[in-house]
């Protein structure tokens, strides 16, 4: 029964890194990661309970403050109106062609898997394909898209494919590491929030190819 819940908590945590990649909005793209992060809490809780790991019931709890609460209040509070305006998200490839690019990551990834995949847990042979896909497809996003706020979004969202696949193949990680994980991914939000926030103020855009046409001035009054 577990292992059939975890299997569906995959399935939904591959849709959710879909979902990143195909909304155009940026607060769209957001509740996805957070989708994204509540079924990868979900998954480390299956783990450890099937397990008995006391390591990934904490990292349960990490995986549900540091994701759903701590970082969407840190960039509430940096990113209210870049967060929540409506506007269409730029990016390099149309979203067909993205979507497309996702599912040839996502055959690669178990590719790749495949030699491997005999030898590990009932849960691994499940969470380690669909993790390196989570993280190709987080790192393709932040490739494809031209704007600050999504590009964050996909480094969030690799990290959590990086864990993903981490919880089953490395259960017993120790408590030190998940927090120093954990803490690592809140100032990146922090910091990025921040900065993104002053550009916004600045500039008016976080359009990563508006920003990269700007010029310092030349001191001329």
């Amino acid at each position: 029964m577990i292992r059939e819940l975890n299997d569906l908590t995959a399935g939904l945590f591959l849709i959710s890194g879909f979902a990143i990649l195909r909304f155009r909005q940026v607060q769209d793209c957001f509740r996805s990661f957070l989708f994204q992060s509540f079924f990868l809490a979900v998954s480390a809780f299956l783990i450890g309970f099937k397990l008995d790991s006391l390591d990934l019931m904490i990292a349960t709890g990490i995986t549900i403050l540091s994701k759903l609460i701590l970082i969407p209040w840190t960039l509430n509070r940096s990113l209210h109106q870049e967060m929540y305006e409506r506007r269409e998200i730029a990016q390099i490839l149309n979203l067909p062609v993205s979507l497309l690019i996702g599912a040839g990551l996502l055959i690669f990834s178990y590719f790749i898997s495949m030699p491997i995949l005999r030898h590990l847990s009932e849960f691994s042979k499940v969470n380690l394909p669909i993790g390196i896909a989570g993280a190709l497809i987080g790192a393709y996003t932040l490739i494809v898209r031209q704007e600050a706020i999504p590009q964050l979004i996909g480094i969030l969202a690799m990290e959590n494919g990086g864990f993903f696949l981490g919880i089953s193949t490395a259960a017993n990680l120790p408590l030190m590491a998940e927090l120093i994980a954990a803490f690592d991914v809140l100032i990146l939000a922090f910091v990025a929030g921040i900065l993104i926030h002053h550009i916004h103020q600045k500039t008016g855009t976080t359009h990563v190819g508006s920003l990269n046409a700007l010029k310092e001035g030349t001191g001329k009054p």
